[in-house]
């Protein structure tokens, strides 16, 4: 089986990602995506950010109607500040008849020679990368990795960010929005 890993802080989960996500398992050779939900690190000072199991919550509620798209909590009980490497490493030692690859977007993709143990990643997974608004293409020294594939999945330009500061602004966000994630938002009074 082959699973498709897509990090996030999902603070919250919206439309966006779940678009990528939906495309990436149905127009890739991948059979599911998991939403790594990475939990919030003890040495950050952010009050934005809602606790794990919120967030992790969110993530069900998105994904509980879609078979080929799980929420994950996989990196809640490792060390942390945790990488991406020990994750996989992780998964594999517990999964070791699946493939885990890793789902990005080209801007990651820019700064992934930056990423612990970049090398050993791109040894042993292959990368799904879908595009993001930018100032045209910019070459990176992966362009013609054979590990590294583009998915031509839809451009979202729809951000957390900007779906909290419209919640605290008063603005009704529905529409970005999974139905059982703004129920639950709305519920628990976050962002507010």
């Amino acid at each position: 089986m082959k699973i498709g890993l897509y990090f996030g802080s999902f603070n919250p989960i919206h439309i966006g990602h779940l678009v990528i996500a939906n495309h990436m398992v149905e127009h890739s050779d991948l059979d599911q995506i998991w939403f790594v939900v990475t939990p919030h690190n003890p040495f950050k000072k952010k009050s934005s950010l809602l606790d794990n199991y919120q967030r992790l919550e969110m993530v069900y509620r998105a994904t509980k109607d879609y078979a080929k798209l799980q929420p994950s909590d996989i990196e809640f009980n490792l060390p942390q500040p945790n990488y991406t490497i020990n994750t996989l490493v992780y998964l594999q030692e517990k999964h070791p008849d699946y493939e885990f690859s890793l789902i990005m977007g080209e801007d990651n993709l820019k700064s992934f020679h930056k990423w612990k143990n970049y090398e050993l990643i791109l040894e042993n997974h292959h990368i799904y990368v879908y595009p993001r608004l930018s100032n045209g293409h910019v070459e990176t020294q992966f362009d013609n990795h054979k590990k590294i594939h583009h998915i031509d999945a839809p451009i979202m330009e729809l951000s957390s960010t900007f779906i909290r500061n419209a919640i605290k602004a008063g603005k009704n966000i529905q529409p970005m929005l999974p139905q059982h994630v703004w129920q639950y938002l709305d519920e628990m009074n976050f962002y507010k």
